[in-house]
């Protein structure tokens, strides 16, 4: 069924980044993997001999080819074009969400394959904020079904808090969020390198400010502040950055900040924050989104392991805590996905590329911000 443009959703390894299992869960029987297009054919047809080894899955990936540019798929796919039912575009963000040679991937997609429906990573792109909200006007014409995987959306805590905000009547008075990456496990050169991924607020931080967008609505154009700890300030400095990456092969103007802190205002009237550090070692990271209504706090943490909901309210000044076992926002959203294309409608669908677009203006705008002296 899904074509993976970009390989390493067959093959990441990074905490429960394996976006391929989600799809293999939701679809079984069902999955027909036709292509992977990916540059790095050794190591894709490594990960397809691997899946071909499990039982489970030899029939799903049994006639999987391997592509290294969406040019070479859309030749070999001359005349039988409707046999793609949906796209995965996984690909670093350099790389999509934009109208130009080499950053247009979605748009390439959709013209040689105009029934197919796409499922596209976060952020939506790396470049032009304005092309993008153009590639955004393109793809999601007509009835094809378009995602954007801001998984935290389909938390089921976040869905609670969601739930009793409308159920109460509350308006959000403020969003607080807190992200710490555990940088010793992002062995990606590329995302190092803000002119390949955008900088650790727009490439990572995307997913806090999504969900801060998510409660809080449309942000005010030119309300965004931010400061930031540079690489090359004594606050800055990392004892260990995981080979391979190399800092000093990247240019100086180039490497990414270690701190991030923005605020800025929603059209309601209520603010939002964020501090993004790239700070922590081992593998788990820390993680936190506080939300402020009249009488009301809702804090969810760790959304990305366990995730804990701490919910006060004005009957008591103790808070009242949920958990959410076997949640797995990541199925969440491929099961979304796939049910909007059998059933012809977006609507389970909690993140539309062109909301997206809204998300990626606002990253855009904290580090732009951050970046002024």
């Amino acid at each position: 069924m899904a074509h993976l443009v970009g390989g390493g959703y067959c093959s990441s390894n990074e905490g429960p980044w394996n976006q391929a299992l989600r799809w293999e869960q939701k679809l079984g029987a069902r999955l027909n993997m036709l292509a992977v297009v990916d540059p790095d054919i050794p190591r894709v047809q490594r990960t397809l001999e691997g899946k071909r080894a499990e039982a489970s899955l030899r029939n799903a990936y049994a006639n999987t080819e391997a592509f290294s540019s969406v040019a070479d798929l859309v030749a070999a796919y001359k005349g039988k074009e409707d046999t793609i039912r949906a796209f995965v575009v996984g690909t670093p963000p350099a790389f999509r969400g934009g109208v130009t040679k080499g950053t247009d991937i979605e748009l390439q997609i959709v013209k040689a394959f105009p029934k197919a429906h796409l499922f596209v990573e976060k952020p939506v792109a790396a470049g032009s904020v304005k092309d993008a909200f153009t590639v955004g006007e393109t793809i999601e014409s007509g009835s094809r079904i378009v995602g954007v995987a801001y998984m935290l959306r389909y938390l089921k805590a976040v869905g609670h808090i969601k739930k009793v905000i409308a159920e109460r009547g509350l308006t959000v008075m403020a969003t607080h969020a807190r992200y710490a990456c555990a940088y010793t496990a992002i062995a990606k050169p590329f995302w190092w390198d803000k002119s390949l991924s955008g900088g650790p607020v727009v490439e990572q931080g995307t997913h806090f400010c999504d969900l801060s967008r998510f409660f809080g609505g449309k942000v005010v154009p030119g309300s965004v502040q931010a400061r930031a700890t540079e690489w090359n300030e004594p606050a800055g400095k990392l004892a260990k950055v995981p080979p391979p990456v190399d800092e000093s092969k990247v240019p100086e103007e180039q490497r990414i900040p270690r701190v991030t802190s923005a605020n800025w205002k929603y059209e309601s009237g209520a603010v939002g924050s964020l501090l993004h550090v790239v700070g922590m070692q081992g593998t788990a990271y820390s993680c936190e989104i506080e939300v402020f209504a009249d009488g009301y706090l809702f804090k969810l943490e760790d959304p990305y392991g366990k995730p804990l909901l701490r919910i006060r309210t004005p009957a008591s000044d103790e808070e009242e805590t949920f958990t959410f076992p076997g949640d797995d926002p990541f199925y969440n959203e491929v099961d979304a996905f796939v049910d909007a294309i059998e059933g012809g409608s977006p609507q389970g669908i909690l993140s539309s590329f062109k909301d997206a677009c809204g998300t990626y203006e606002l990253t855009w705008d904290i580090r732009t911000a951050s970046e002024r002296k």
